[in-house]
Parts: C-alpha cells; sequence; structure tokens
C-alpha cells in the first residue's frame, strides 16, 4: 500500500501524516492482528516516533475507530449508489449492489479485513457508531429483498437471514482475496453477482 493510494483511501483526512498513521495503522493490524499490534510498530512503519501517533490520534483504539467508520462510510456510500441506480428493478439493484461491495472487498482488501474483522475491539460507544453504519447498509439490501419478494421476483421466506448472506459474500472477500487472485475484483463481483441472485431464486439472465 503507497502513500498515494491512502489520498484516494481518506481523501478528506488532514494533515499528510494522518494518513500516513492510517495506512500504517492498516498495514500493522491486518499483519498483526488490533491486539498484537503496539503504537510503537504504527509509528515505526509510519516512519515516525510513537509521540507522533498521539498528535493526531488519542489512542490506538481511535486509530482503529477512524478506519474502521471511514471504511464502512464507504461501504455504504457503494450500496446506496448502486442501489438508487436500479431502484425500479430488485434483480437489478441486487446484482449491482453485490458485483460493487464484493469489487470494493476485493480492490481494498486488506483495508475491508481490518474494517471487518476488527471490529470487537473497538471500544462500546465507538462499536455503536459502525454497527450503526452496518444496520444501514443491511437494511437496504432486506429492504431490496422484501421488495423484490412482494414482485414475485426473488423467493425467499426471511429476507433479513437472505439480506446477510448476500452481504456475507461481500465481507467474506476481504479475508482470502489477494492481488495474485486469478479474478480481477470485477471479475470476482460479476460472478458474486450471478451466485446472488441464485440464491434469491432470481433469473439470472
Amino acid at each position: 500500500m503507497s502513500l498515494s493510494l491512502s489520498a484516494e483511501l481518506w481523501p478528506d483526512v488532514q494533515p499528510e501524516t494522518a494518513r500516513r498513521l492510517m495506512l500504517a495503522g492498516v498495514e500493522s493490524f491486518a499483519s498483526r492482528g488490533y491486539h498484537a499490534t503496539t503504537t510503537r510498530d504504527i509509528a515505526g512503519s509510519a516512519g515516525m516516533s510513537p509521540a507522533a501517533l498521539y498528535v493526531h490520534f488519542p489512542s490506538k483504539a481511535a486509530l482503529l475507530f477512524a478506519i474502521s467508520r471511514s471504511g464502512h462510510e464507504q461501504a455504504l456510500g457503494v450500496v446506496e449508489k448502486a442501489a438508487a441506480a436500479h431502484a425500479d428493478s430488485p434483480p437489478a439493484a441486487m446484482r449491482a449492489i453485490v458485483e460493487q461491495f464484493v469489487a470494493w472487498h476485493a480492490r481494498r482488501h486488506t483495508v475491508a479485513r481490518v474494517v471487518q474483522y476488527e471490529l470487537g475491539a473497538l471500544p462500546e460507544q465507538e462499536y455503536a457508531v459502525v454497527a450503526g453504519l452496518r444496520r444501514r447498509i443491511e437494511q437496504i439490501v432486506r429492504d431490496l429483498v422484501a421488495a423484490g419478494v412482494s414482485a414475485g421476483e426473488f423467493r425467499t421466506t426471511d429476507p433479513r437471514t437472505a439480506a446477510r448472506a448476500v452481504l456475507s459474500l461481500g465481507i467474506d472477500v476481504a479475508r482470502w482475496y489477494s492481488d495474485r487472485a486469478p479474478l480481477t475484483p470485477e471479475e470476482l463481483g460479476k460472478q458474486y453477482g450471478e451466485l446472488a441472485l441464485r440464491m434469491l431464486g432470481a433469473a439470472s439472465d
């Protein structure tokens, strides 16, 4: 991961040293896990002294929260945009959501792995903020499943469980995807879009 990528991931974060620390935090948390990572590890990876981290983030937990909140906000934006682009067709909207959600998790697999799998390390108040973003993502997909069922285009008796299953497809990509994977993020997204529609009992054409 490069500094140019950090600017792409967190364009609103200033100054640049804060983005460097977020990038170092992602790399450290992804390789060591949150609890095994020290502030010295993060600062060293960013080429700074340990004290420099506290200028921008009051704690290691605050750094994780900044990374996690940003990642979930980006994922929510992906889902909202895809749903809005196909508001008149539940199958088309679901395909677009899954394609883009999966592609985001593959393209940003290191960030997504931290965002999705280090949630339990967040303090209670910060966890509640991120949990709220996750509920908004799930609600969009759940409402879409319900709309598809009502229109006779999806077949499931439990939209909530179906929505979670669909989202889990994308979330799990962050666990195993790497830059050496045989499929590009976009190719993987298209395949998962087909799988999601079949899971929901919709025609894939």
